[in-house]
């Protein structure tokens, strides 16, 4: 019995051996396979996803509603150009944030030297140092800022309106705030064709040939033929700034989005029955119908077949301009 218990101890030894390896084998898998997962899971992260986080991050911090935040970051984005580097796009100007440290802007510093030398840049990430080209650190400052002038009594549209030095500006931040609040996020781009794929409709380039109504003016859109009653939507999540009677565009509805661009809708035969003024709208939300009122007092009708006019209307924080809709709306037919 020893003889056979020494002839055999060596393959025991050996099958102690491949389960331990198996063993850590199969706990590396796992461990890689974690580490995996949380790698693509911050990949899976979006721009919106991160700016949602930093928006409600500094709401904590400073107790501004983070679509507030989120509202005025979006019109800077829309009338400012801003680094790559950055998610955000609020720019403070260098004699704001620095003070008397303004010529030395590209250094960076720390916050108590900024505040000495009288500037408002803030440490938002606790490093100790208060980076105009930081995100969190800007947000912060502003955030901060904001409550310090709204704890003296001012309100939002005070405050917007002095600071941007434009009226428009703080209507324009409130709608935003408004819609970021309802939807409950910041990726509002989604975008469909005003018609449904369902109904029958054509249209080609027309932008700036010549109107036969009205005096020298150009065709600021594109038509979308259709027939009477066609469903109208809206092509974008908005909310309804005009609607009511233009003697050139019949029954119209103006939708602006987050992007700053007012989506113009005209000779409708009429309203679908919940769209008011103030209304929020979203990608494929019946707005209206196809008609073809318009180019006289209130009422014309019939002086041209049934169609959609839209046109599309850029704000860059200083007049509104129109642009062609066509390239658009080719894109929208075809997704």
């Amino acid at each position: 019995m020893k003889l056979h218990y020494i002839k055999h101890r060596p393959l025991s030894w050996l099958f102690m051996l491949v389960l331990v390896c198996s063993f850590l084998f199969c706990q590396s898998i796992d461990i890689n396979a974690e580490e995996e997962s949380d790698d693509n899971a911050e990949e899976e992260l979006s721009e919106y996803d991160l700016r949602l986080d930093l928006y409600q991050k500094t709401e904590t911090l400073t107790n501004i509603p983070w679509y507030y935040l989120a509202a005025i970051d979006q019109y800077e984005r829309n009338v400012n150009d801003f680094p790559d580097t950055r998610l955000t796009g609020i720019q403070v100007p260098d004699e704001e944030w620095y003070g008397s440290l303004a010529f030395d802007s590209e250094s960076t510093h720390l916050q108590k030297t900024i505040q000495l030398f009288g500037g408002s840049g803030l440490d938002g990430n606790g490093n100790g140092f208060a980076d105009d080209q930081n995100d969190e650190d800007v947000l912060y400052t502003v955030g901060t800022k904001l409550f310090e002038q709204l704890s003296r009594g001012h309100t939002y549209d005070e405050i917007l309106e002095e600071y941007y030095d434009r009226e428009k500006a703080a209507k324009l931040i409130n709608q935003y705030a408004k819609l970021f609040r309802h939807f409950e996020s910041v990726d509002l781009n989604k975008r469909v064709f005003p018609i449904p794929r369902y109904h029958n409709y054509s249209f080609q380039s027309t932008w700036g040939a010549g109107r036969g109504y009205g005096g020298n003016r150009i065709h600021e859109g594109t038509d979308i033929f259709a027939s009477y009653g066609t469903p109208v939507r809206s092509v974008s999540y908005g909310i309804v700034e005009i609607k009511g009677w233009n003697r050139y565009g019949g029954w119209r509805v103006g939708i602006r989005d987050t992007d700053n661009v007012y989506h113009y809708y005209a000779h409708l035969s009429g309203f679908e029955n919940d769209i008011e003024e103030g209304s929020i709208v979203e990608p494929g939300d019946v707005i209206g119908y196809v008609g073809s009122s318009g180019y006289g007092p209130e009422g014309t009708s019939g002086k041209f077949p049934p169609h959609l006019h839209y046109g599309m209307y850029r704000d860059n924080g200083k007049h509104e301009w129109a642009f062609d809709p066509y390239p658009h709306l080719k894109r929208w037919d075809f997704e």
